[in-house]
């Protein structure tokens, strides 16, 4: 038997539970886990409380990265006692996730554990800082470099923002940090790195199609009118990374900032990422790992209390990211 956080939905409902489960009822899969650590992200949460469809098959697993001590395999990579990662590929959507004290997967979604990062930082990362380093890195191939320019996040409070601001600040670039949360200005500026903040208020209402310009570059957590506007300031020839749609799916823009400005809006997708991207991005943050700034980003939540959290994310109640401790034993 393990615990789980399970989503069901038949004729009585849609209903999430920490249920009890037969290892029996785990999907088949090359690679069965003893899982450390989840986190609890934005889909995760949107899917526990049914904000949006993002189970398709059930019932489900949510949890869509996780950090876990391989028990059996039939994966030439992958043997017992190996420590792995996994973010994306569907899991917690299509395939039973993480939010659970077992999971059981196809070993080629699977990325080892850097030796310079203790599995619970790992999901103090999780997907949403690999997602931000693979928007630092589109930045980088665009040939953004600091120096010219401010560099926007937005929605820097939340797991993607927060990360992003850190790492863009670490690499040396110039970052300011849109955020819905006044109580938050020291935290971005004092202990992420951020040069200074704005409110989230002056981007997210429908605005010009070309404003003054005001950044070299961006990331993006939130698309509609944040991300209209976000183009629409964007300095010539300056970036875009889209990653998230917390404020909608839509996007309100006008091709203005692309054919008068030279404006590139680039798309970060870390659930398909190519396994080499991966790991490249998983190397280059275990090399920044700094364990200090880890414990004031993330905070560690029993699995009990995952279903709990999720109201509290997407209630804007959560600063940074939700690190969930899946075994009682579980070491850092």
């Amino acid at each position: 038997m393990f615990q789980a956080i399970l989503i069901e939905k038949d004729e009585q409902g849609y209903r999430t539970t920490l249920s009890q489960l037969q290892e029996s009822q785990l999907p088949g899969a090359t690679v069965s886990l003893n899982v450390l650590y989840s986190s609890l992200n934005y889909k995760d949460a949107l899917a526990i409380v049914n904000r949006a469809p993002i189970v398709r098959t059930f019932p489900m697993v949510p949890g869509i990265d996780f950090v876990g001590e391989v028990t059996s395999s039939q994966h030439p990579q992958w043997k017992p006692g190996d420590l792995a990662i996994l973010t994306g590929w569907g899991v917690g959507e299509n395939h039973w996730g993480g939010l659970a004290e077992k999971a059981a997967v196809n070993g080629d979604w699977l990325v080892p554990v850097p030796d310079a990062l203790p599995p619970v930082s790992t999901m103090a990362i999780g997907t949403a800082g690999l997602t931000a380093m693979l928007c630092l890195m589109a930045l980088e191939r665009q040939g953004i470099k600091p120096g010219q320019g401010e560099v926007l996040v937005t929605g820097a409070s939340g797991g993607v923002g927060s990360f992003a601001v850190w790492l863009l600040a670490l690499a040396g670039y110039q970052v300011v940090a849109s955020t819905g949360r006044q109580d938050d200005e020291a935290w971005l500026t004092g202990t992420l790195g951020a040069s200074r903040t704005i409110s989230r208020d002056t981007l997210n209402q429908p605005g010009k199609p070309l404003a003054k310009e005001q950044w070299i570059a961006a990331i993006d957590t939130v698309g509609s009118h944040t991300l209209s506007n976000v183009l629409a300031a964007t300095a010539r020839n300056g970036v875009v990374a889209a990653c998230g749609m917390a404020q909608g799916l839509d996007l309100p823009a006008s091709v203005a900032p692309f054919i008068l400005r030279g404006v590139t809006l680039t798309g970060v997708d870390s659930v398909m990422c190519p396994m080499a991207l991966r790991r490249d991005a998983w190397q280059r943050l275990a090399e920044v790992y700094d364990p200090a700034t880890f414990e004031k980003i993330a905070r560690i939540i029993p699995l009990a209390a995952a279903i709990g959290g999720a109201d509290d994310l997407l209630n804007g109640q959560v600063r940074g990211r939700l690190i969930v401790n899946c075994q009682p034993s579980a070491g850092n």
